[in-house]
C-alpha cells in the first residue's frame, strides 16, 4: 500500500504545478483516481491549494476540478463528485474571491460551472445560484489599477511602492504572474477554437442540427430571389 504522506504530497506538488494544457489536468485527475481510497485526504489537498496558491493557479486548479468530476463520474467513482457538490460554493469562493482580487477568474469559474452543468454534476439551479453571487464579482473598480497621486499631483514613492503587491487592499498580480496568465489564456482559446471546428462521426446530425435552425422559406425570401434575378440580368445586360 502507497505512503498516504508521500500520495498527498505528490498530489500537493502536480496540484502546485497546473497549466493550462489538458494533460497537466488529465495526469493529476489520474493520479486521483489511482488513489481513490484516499479521496477524502486528496480533496482536502485541493481545498487546501486553492487557499494557497497564486489566482493564476487556482484558475488552472478549477479547470481540473472539472476533469476530475468527468472522469470519476465515468469510472463510476462518485465519492469526489459528491465532494465537489457539497463543496462548490467554497470552490467559487476562493477561485473568485469576493473582495475583487480574483476578478479575472469569474469568466474561469462560469466555463467549469457550466460544463458541470452539462454532464449533469451540478443542478441548474445551484449554477444560477452562484451566478448570482459572480455578478458582483465580475468586475474591479478602474481606480484600483492605478497608483494614487497626492494633491499636488506628485506621486507619494511610499505609497506607490505599497501599491506594488496591494492596492485598495485588493492584491495586484505581478508582471510574471500577468504574462503567463495572457499566455494559458491564449493556450485554452486556442484548444477551444479546435474543439468548435472539430468534426465527428455522426453522419447526418449534423446536417439535421443545420437544417433545424434554418427559418422556413416565406414570401420575403421569393420576393429577395427575384429581386437578385432581377439585378443580374440588368448587370449582365450593361456588360
Amino acid at each position: 500500500m502507497a505512503d498516504p504522506f508521500e500520495v498527498r504530497m505528490r498530489f500537493t506538488s502536480q496540484l502546485q504545478h497546473l497549466n493550462a494544457s489538458v494533460n497537466s489536468s488529465q495526469k493529476a485527475a489520474h493520479y486521483a483516481l489511482k488513489y481513490r481510497d484516499m479521496d477524502e485526504d486528496l480533496h482536502s489537498c485541493i481545498l487546501e491549494q486553492l487557499e494557497r496558491n497564486s489566482m493564476n493557479n487556482r484558475a488552472n486548479i478549477m479547470y481540473f476540478i472539472e476533469h476530475l468530476c468527468d472522469m470519476a463520474q465515468r469510472e463510476n467513482h462518485t465519492n469526489f463528485v459528491r465532494m465537489i457538490q457539497k463543496d462548490i460554493l467554497m470552490v467559487v469562493d476562493a477561485v473568485a474571491p469576493s473582495d475583487g482580487s480574483g476578478a479575472a477568474n469569474v469568466k474561469v469559474v462560469r466555463r467549469v460551472l457550466q460544463g458541470l452543468q452539462q454532464k449533469g454534476i451540478l443542478l441548474p439551479d445551484t449554477v444560477t445560484e452562484i451566478e448570482g453571487c459572480l455578478k458582483e464579482r465580475d468586475t474591479v473598480a478602474e481606480h484600483a489599477v492605478l497608483s494614487p497621486s497626492d494633491a499636488n499631483g506628485q506621486r507619494d514613492n511610499a505609497q506607490t511602492q505599497m501599491t506594488s503587491t496591494k492596492v485598495n487592499g485588493v492584491s495586484r498580480p505581478d508582471k510574471r504572474q500577468i504574462e503567463q496568465r495572457i499566455e494559458e489564456d491564449r493556450e485554452r482559446h486556442k484548444r477551444l477554437r479546435e474543439s468548435i471546428w472539430a468534426v465527428g462521426d455522426e453522419g447526418d446530425q449534423e446536417f439535421e442540427r443545420l437544417w433545424d435552425d434554418v427559418s422556413d422559406i416565406g414570401e420575403d425570401d421569393y420576393i429577395a430571389a427575384e429581386e437578385d434575378a432581377i439585378e443580374r440580368r440588368q448587370a449582365l445586360g450593361m456588360a
